[in-house]
């Protein structure tokens, strides 16, 4: 196939910047698994075998994974990897010139969201497998980039038997890049809730959560900084590559307040925390009273998941950037909205706790999937 072929030749020319590339630690496995088949064997038979992009998206199937039983798992980051392997059999998913020979048969394969690989759903169908996206979403942002490529969306689309999306506006859309039996189910994110692993009493404190933040918001967000005697905050980066860094920002950053990393202590004693352990973001969640929600005060994120922090009924404050997530603020009242210039005078203010007024039906995917 040409396609194959033409991938083959972009693997080739870019080998060296990838081998390169592959020695920082943010990349070390992933990019060696997905390039070089480096420790990634070809996966077993598996009645279902879903594939997701990074670790928001392994969080998400989860459910769906341990209900259906008989999964296998593929996904592209390290995050993703990490977390997969705990509930599933997982694989780096190859690139694309790979897969002809590397994706084993699966009697249904399940794509999440906008992870639109063609030899992925090409090669499922050329192995009997029925072929569904899932999740499926076209943001505002990324619209005009598919709509430029809307010949090869189209090829693809005609592997896909099932999309099943998270709003009309999201089928319209897909609808004009060629994708066909489209059904509207809304976004699973708001059916598969995280449930703490972990229950911290909660302090006699106001606690405040900086939360999934990326580069530069933390800086920004404490350059105003005005806790009261009362106030505890958790800072949470998105990345764990980044924990060192912050935990720079931060201490240059502050002046007179105790702070200490949470993998250090695990008391929750001083008044500023840096979170530099995965997974406890839905565990603070519990206790929290505020949280501002980042990746919506830089452009180019598209903002994080509200649902999470709003199933405890958080007062969440949220930049303007979320071009991802607009479907999941629409299923979430009371969120506030601020800049880094007024989000310490919004966190003092007399603040509405959030509620979760959309919900998907889980059920309803499950039996879309078996058909």
């Amino acid at each position: 196939m040409i396609y194959t072929l033409f991938t083959w030749l972009l693997l080739i020319i870019s080998s060296p910047f990838l081998w390169f590339l592959s020695f920082r630690q943010k990349f070390i496995r992933s990019l060696r698994a997905r390039f070089f088949l480096y420790q990634n064997p070809k996966p077993k038979f598996a009645k279902y075998h879903f594939h997701a992009c990074s670790f928001g998206e392994t969080c998400a199937i989860e459910p769906l994974v341990k209900e259906l039983k008989d999964c296998r798992v593929s996904v592209i980051t390290q995050t993703g990897f990490d977390k997969a392997k705990k509930y599933a059999d997982c694989r780096f998913l190859p690139f694309e010139c790979f897969l002809p020979f590397w994706l084993s048969r699966s009697d249904v394969l399940i794509v999440f969201e906008a992870e639109l690989w063609l030899n992925l759903f090409r090669v499922a169908k050329s192995n009997g497998s029925k072929t569904i996206l899932l999740n499926a979403r076209i943001s505002d942002k990324s619209y005009k980039n598919y709509l430029r490529f809307k010949f090869y969306y189209k090829w693809l689309f005609k592997y896909v038997d099932l999309v099943l999306a998270q709003s009309q506006t999201d089928k319209d859309r897909l609808t004009n890049l060629g994708a066909k039996n489209i059904k509207v189910v809304g976004n699973i994110k708001s059916a598969n809730l995280p449930k703490p692993s972990k229950h911290y009493k909660k302090p006699d404190k106001r606690v405040i959560i900086i939360a999934s933040s990326h580069e530069n918001e933390e800086k920004n967000l404490l350059a105003n900084l005005k806790l009261n005697h009362n106030d505890q905050l958790f800072i949470v980066p998105r990345h764990p590559e980044r924990f060192n860094s912050v935990y720079n920002i931060i201490k240059d950053s502050i002046k007179n307040i105790s702070f200490e990393r949470f993998s250090d202590n695990m008391g929750l004693n001083s008044q500023i925390i840096l979170v530099d352990t995965l997974g406890e973001l839905v565990n603070l969640y519990a206790i929290a009273d505020i949280v501002v929600l980042c990746g919506s005060f830089e452009k180019g994120i598209g903002g994080h998941n509200p649902i999470e922090a709003a199933q405890f009924k958080c007062k969440i404050l949220s930049g303007e950037y979320i071009h991802n997530q607009k479907d999941l603020y629409k299923a979430v009242s009371g969120i506030e909205f601020c800049s880094y210039e007024n989000v310490w005078q919004k966190i003092n203010s007399n603040l509405k706790s959030t509620k979760i007024i959309n919900m998907c039906d889980m059920d309803k995917i499950i039996k879309e999937i078996k058909g």
